[in-house]
């Protein structure tokens, strides 16, 4: 009977050191899936804004309301709004 118990006990303190294992190894993947989204967006953020200055004439002269100010001008327009729009759904028709 002592044997059953203790090989019981065994097989649960294996299973407790699994179940450890897991759960860290979940919160390991998790921390690595934020760390790549934020580096990915990072990217993303420099590489647009790296575009956006090449329209500026002379970007270290404009502050970011200055810019801010621009972005509003150009994109309330309705034109821009209709080509906003249709970019995005291309994008969607793309990703199915």
């Amino acid at each position: 009977m002592s044997d059953k118990l203790d090989k019981l006990r065994r097989e649960r303190d294996r299973a407790e050191r699994q179940l450890r294992k897991a759960v860290n190894d979940e919160k390991a993947l998790a921390h690595e899936m934020a760390r790549l989204t934020r580096a990915e967006r990072t990217h993303r953020l420099c590489t647009r804004g790296g575009m956006l200055e090449t329209f500026l004439h002379e970007p270290s002269l404009l502050t970011d309301d200055d810019v801010m100010e621009l972005l509003t001008f150009l994109f309330h327009g309705e034109a821009a709004q209709k080509k906003l729009d249709m970019l995005i759904a291309g994008r969607r028709e793309s990703e199915r």
